[in-house]
């Protein structure tokens, strides 16, 4: 049952991804943390390297590599911190950093004003991407309110080839650390066909559902999952 139950969230989150250019984790990491620590962060960073890999492919005549060069360059160090929050932390501190995260996601994605996307702005989003995503599978918001204003196209193929490299570097971080193991990879097997089957859907269905409703039902989601893991914290 709890497989079942992992693989309906990634199918959610891969859906929301495909869509809207990042949500995966955002959606599926801390519901997945209530059913398994186990999942977050490596089960999720490798299966959001395959849906990546999909989704680039896919936008590929959209990818841009103007500005992703100092995304990456920030995003190494960034890795390396959060890899080193991993050891150091323990799962129920993990579990608070998880939802801290996922409610200054939704927040982020409430900002009303716009930021230029600048090398500089492009390295610390970059940084803050890995640190964030190493230690709890949640890389994507820095780098999407950056880029949030620019076409729908090109966001989608940006984000996704930026999320390849990025969770490339935080398996690197994770397998190391003991958060990517054989025991790990028997998790994140059920979840690729999940994710996969959500991009086929949103390829199929997106340009047929409204994007400022698809973003408000994920932000509503996002928030109660946030919230109820930050729960957990203080209920341990």
């Amino acid at each position: 049952m709890d497989v079942v139950f992992a693989t309906l969230l990634i199918l959610m989150g891969a859906f929301v991804q495909s869509a809207i250019g990042f949500g995966l984790a955002i959606i599926a990491a801390p519901l997945l943390f209530l059913l398994s620590p186990d999942y977050v962060p490596g089960p999720i960073t490798a299966t959001a390297l395959i849906l990546s890999m999909a989704n680039a492919y896919r936008y590929r005549s959209s990818i841009s590599l103007q500005g992703l060069g100092a995304a990456v360059a920030g995003r190494i160090p960034g890795s390396l911190a959060g890899g080193g929050l991993l050891v150091w932390a323990d799962a129920r501190l993990l579990s608070l950093c998880l939802g801290i995260t996922v409610v200054i996601a939704v927040l982020i994605s409430l900002l009303p004003f716009r930021i230029t996307p600048t090398p500089r702005r492009m390295a610390v989003a970059g940084f803050l991407s890995g640190f964030m995503g190493t230690s709890t599978a949640i890389g994507g918001p820095p780098m999407a309110l950056l880029l949030q204003h620019e076409k729908a196209s090109l966001i989608r193929a940006n984000l996704s080839a930026f999320f390849i490299v990025s969770c490339i570097l935080s398996l690197a971080v994770q397998v190391p650390a003991g958060f990517m193991s054989w025991h790990h990879l028997r998790l994140t097997f059920p979840l690729i066909p999940a994710a996969l089957l959500g991009f086929y859907l949103a390829m199929r269905w997106v340009d047929r559902i409204s994007g400022q409703y698809i973003r408000i039902a994920s932000l509503l989601l996002c928030s109660l999952s946030g919230v109820a893991t930050i729960g957990l914290y203080w209920r341990n």
